[in-house]
């Protein structure tokens, strides 16, 4: 199991394809794992360097004392690209991982080609909200709000269509480490970049399920004015829209990436 000491953490990542062909980082959302993105993983390797990580917190990497920040959780990135000697990557992340996106590519656009910003915002919920599920992950643990992830990550028909799926996904929410899930909802509580989004200079592909209520439409609409010659595409699925609408997205990624 690759794992990389980051700024004094220890970060889980995998890395699939030619390490000769450019890189594309793919970031996890809150509460998942490398994983998720198994299927993009498997359809991008023939064509990138695919390198995958479980930002810190999660999966396999180290759950280091919180609060984390939206820095730290991009700083990490930064730091596995000089781990493995790539100078410059495309970045895909879904929800949390688009907030990280974001702020690599305000913060670090020297490091990015193009950008994909999947089911995300330019701030997520509200400081309250995030707070309120942080003590409550810490206080009671995961099952305290694992009972109500699959409708705030898949539609009612994906549910019923797909119950193994779903048992698995929050199967591994219910494994994820509490204080690090508690961390991840402390950065997101405080990151804030609509002030800031308007300086991505990086081709950005934004992606929006029509049927998420977490990230929605007019999220994604925000961030495509804000930044210059955004390209927004849209999904009919939730949050987790990679699993949800597994090959709509993985057709959006391969036709952006690949494109002079």
């Amino acid at each position: 199991m690759p794992i990389a000491d980051i700024n004094g953490l220890s970060l889980h990542y995998r890395s699939e394809g030619d390490p000769h062909k450019p890189c594309i980082v793919l970031s996890n959302s809150l509460g998942t794992d490398l994983s998720m993105w198994d299927a993009q993983a498997e359809a991008l390797a023939p064509h990138f360097h695919v390198l995958r990580y479980d930002t810190r917190g999660h999966g396999a990497s180290a759950s280091p004392p919180g609060p984390y920040s939206v820095q730290m959780l991009g700083q990490d990135v930064a730091g596995l690209l000089d781990h493995l000697r790539i100078g410059q990557a495309h970045f895909c992340g879904l929800s949390m991982g688009g907030v990280i996106g974001q702020w690599l590519a305000i913060h670090a656009p020297q490091r990015l080609h193009k950008l994909v910003l999947a089911n995300t915002a330019a701030k997520i919920g509200t400081q309250q909200g995030w707070a309120t599920r942080a003590r409550s992950v810490r206080q009671e643990g995961l099952d305290a709000i694992a009972d109500g992830a699959a409708g705030r990550w898949f539609s009612p028909e994906f549910i019923a269509a797909r119950p193994a799926t779903i048992a698995a996904m929050l199967d591994k929410l219910r494994r994820q480490d509490p204080q690090g899930y508690a961390s991840c909802c402390d950065a997101l509580a405080e990151a804030d970049l609509r002030g800031a989004i308007q300086d991505i200079a990086a081709p950005t592909l934004i992606i929006a399920g029509t049927l998420d209520p977490v990230t929605t439409i007019a999220d994604a609409l925000l961030m495509q004015q804000a930044i210059f010659h955004a390209e927004l595409a849209t999904v009919d699925a939730s949050h987790l829209s990679n699993i949800e609408a597994e090959l709509a997205i993985t057709g959006r990624l391969l036709d952006f990436l690949r494109a002079d």
